[in-house]
């Protein structure tokens, strides 16, 4: 019997990889289905191929230069409307690897994968900005001295990080009904730069959670002030 038990231990830990395997994949294409109904139901077009070009096309963004094995993957391509016109739009996940190494020298590769949304801005000339909920660790490097921007809400003040290198800008757009917008929705991390703007919370989102984010965004900037847009195409 003691000669049956490893065979038996062993067997049991195959079949629970087997499983664990069928389940991810069944998985992974519920969630390829479900995305590519979205850009049917759209117009849109959906690639599940992996891409890796893409940090390099949006390499101004940290969130896609972590790491190494990078590609973006479940691609969907379409566009968003602001006013009369239509923005070019990417979303879709994201995929990167970290290493670690244990006390006797073994290594371990993590797989991390993030969802995003990205569109180009109604003006190349837009300043960077980053809006984000505030954390810990904003909370501890203000303490140190590097502080973000202050605005007259306290309560937006400390539920939220904004950042720019035009602080005049980031005052134009966050403005009080931009803040109440922000507030209400407990709004992702949104990052401004080089012609693009990036939405993205951390984590992969549900697919029924993509479509709100492409209205968010749409919402977000249909609160930019007319003389904001009017000057940054002046710049341009």
């Amino acid at each position: 019997m003691e000669s049956v038990l490893p065979i038996i231990v062993i067997a049991a830990v195959v079949a629970l990889i087997i499983v664990a395997a069928v389940a991810s994949h069944r998985a992974a294409k519920a969630r390829r289905d479900a995305l590519a109904a979205l850009a049917a139901a759209r117009g849109w077009t959906f690639s599940p191929d992996r891409d890796r070009n893409h940090d390099d096309h949006f390499r101004q963004f940290r969130q896609f230069r972590q790491g190494n094995g990078r590609y973006a993957y479940n691609s969907v391509f379409g566009a968003m409307k602001l006013n009369d016109r239509e923005l070019p739009i990417k979303l879709g996940d994201f995929h990167y690897e970290t290493h670690s190494t244990n006390s006797k020298g073994q290594s371990t590769t993590h797989h991390h994968h993030f969802s995003y949304l990205l569109s180009e801005l109604p003006s190349a000339a837009t300043p960077d900005v980053t809006i984000r909920p505030e954390g810990v660790f904003d909370k501890v490097g203000a303490f140190f001295g590097f502080d973000d921007i202050d605005f007259e809400s306290s309560e937006f003040s400390n539920k939220f990080h904004v950042s720019s290198d035009d602080k005049r800008f980031a005052y134009a757009i966050v403005h009080p009904r931009m803040m109440e917008f922000l507030l209400a929705t407990r709004g992702p991390t949104l990052i401004l730069s080089q012609g693009h703007a990036l939405v993205t919370q951390g984590g992969t989102w549900k697919p029924e959670e993509f479509a709100p984010s492409v209205e968010w965004l749409e919402m977000f900037f249909d609160r930019w002030p007319d003389h904001v847009l009017a000057d940054l195409k002046s710049r341009a």
